[in-house]
């Protein structure tokens, strides 16, 4: 398995060398700000302590707080948490909101664990790290396992540990505990928007677009019934147990079929699929809106869609990368593309700091002018410099961080 940090910096030294990024920045940009390694003591249900390694990477604040989810699963290492920081840094630059970037997270298997014990250890988690973060710090948030409760535990701790309210120090709470409208499908609400305006910018027409997703969780599943709701041809989606493809999929009907079945297969006039087979269909537009590295350099010479549009966290490895720009395929990245959910993140945030809630279509309105300008800003970058949008949104992103460091330096 590729280190995520080596992939992470060999994509900063690419950006950094289309735009002949100054040494200094250069040579700033490639660690983490602060890492912070802390052991968290739990007794758990049997009476017994067990000890859980946490992590928290806050990579850079030139452009505000660090921002960036805390997960819980087995496989998270150190090098992963300083990765994922660093792309946060870069999704916030991209879409231009005044926060930096920061990631947690702890090796834990929460699905071995009671609700207590997982409270426990959330709870655990803070008192660990709670000087180091605050509204006008490092605002955390949801990410793999760990939810709006988590959060709420969270907040609730840091707030016992410093004595004041400060409902802005986590995001995704839910709504009565300070959480905002839309939070629940920013992420795909973001994604829709980029697909609206690429396919402006390919002239293809909704009736006429099938777009195939690779993945029918929160993200994948919202995101399909906008896209379908505004009259593009859904004509395949996964999960975990399989894919299926039809024609015009009838979404509504789809989701109380999953909600019954817990799958996607089996669903009444649609053809049974691998979730291989559903990346290389002759579609439009894919969505991967699953898992990282599902586009590689073994399939990527297979893929048909003319564009692909990364609603999940890294589907695509750097080689296949390559393959897809020689084969002219656009691809709208990650931190573009599913740039929606950390910037109602942000408006959280706001809200929090500002003692404000906002409507749903005050977010809606706000969200689509950030996605819509970003994505704008990242394609006249791409057509600019000649390269594909992935190098264009980190070039953007660099370029913003770049002067607010320079502005330091000097």
């Amino acid at each position: 398995m590729s280190n995520p940090f080596e992939n992470a910096m060999s994509q900063l030294d690419k950006a950094a060398k289309i735009m002949n990024l100054e040494k200094d920045v250069h040579e700033i940009l490639k660690q983490p700000e602060r890492v912070l390694t802390v052991s968290i003591p739990i007794k758990m249900d049997n009476g017994e302590v067990k000890v859980f390694t946490g992590y928290r990477s806050q990579y850079n604040n030139t452009l505000g707080p660090y921002k960036g989810g805390i997960r819980y699963h087995w496989n998270v290492s150190l090098d992963e948490v300083k990765a994922l920081s660093f792309w946060m840094m870069v999704k916030c630059a991209t879409v231009n909101i005044p926060m930096g970037g920061g990631k947690g997270g702890v090796i834990v298997n929460p699905k071995e664990m009671s609700e207590g014990e997982i409270e426990r250890l959330s709870r655990g988690y803070v008192q660990k790290v709670w000087r180091n973060i605050g509204s006008d710090k490092d605002v955390p948030a949801p990410d793999v396992y760990t939810t709006p409760q988590i959060m709420s535990w969270m907040r609730n701790e840091y707030e016992k540990l410093v004595g004041y309210d400060d409902p802005g120090v986590i995001t995704g709470k839910p709504i009565e505990d300070g959480g905002s409208e839309v939070r629940g499908y920013s992420t795909a609400q973001g994604g829709v928007y980029c697909v609206l305006e690429l396919a402006g910018k390919m002239n293809m027409t909704p009736a006429d677009t099938k777009v195939a997703i690779q993945g029918f969780g929160n993200a994948g599943s919202f995101m399909a019934k906008i896209l379908s709701e505004k009259g593009y041809n859904v004509v395949a989606v996964s999960d975990s147990k399989g894919a299926i493809k039809g024609n015009n999929l009838d979404i509504e009907k789809l989701e109380a079929f999953k909600k019954e079945t817990k799958s996607v297969v089996g669903f009444e006039g649609a053809e049974e699929i691998t979730n291989e087979e559903i990346l290389e269909l002759d579609v439009d537009i894919l969505v991967p809106a699953a898992l990282e590295n599902v586009i590689t350099k073994d399939n990527a010479n297979n893929i048909k869609a003319k564009a692909i549009v990364e609603l999940a966290n890294g589907p695509t490895t750097p080689e296949a990368d390559e393959i897809l720009k020689e084969k002219g395929i656009v691809v709208v990245p990650d931190v573009l593309a599913n740039a929606g959910g950390v910037t109602v993140s942000y408006f959280e945030w706001d809200q929090n700091v500002k003692g404000e809630h906002w409507s749903e279509e005050d977010i809606l309105e706000r969200l689509e002018k950030i996605m819509v300008d970003s994505f704008n800003e990242v394609w006249d970058t791409k057509e600019k410099y000649n390269i594909d949008m992935r190098t264009a949104a980190f070039v953007k992103a660099i370029e913003r961080v770049g002067e607010g460091i320079k502005k330091i330096l000097n």
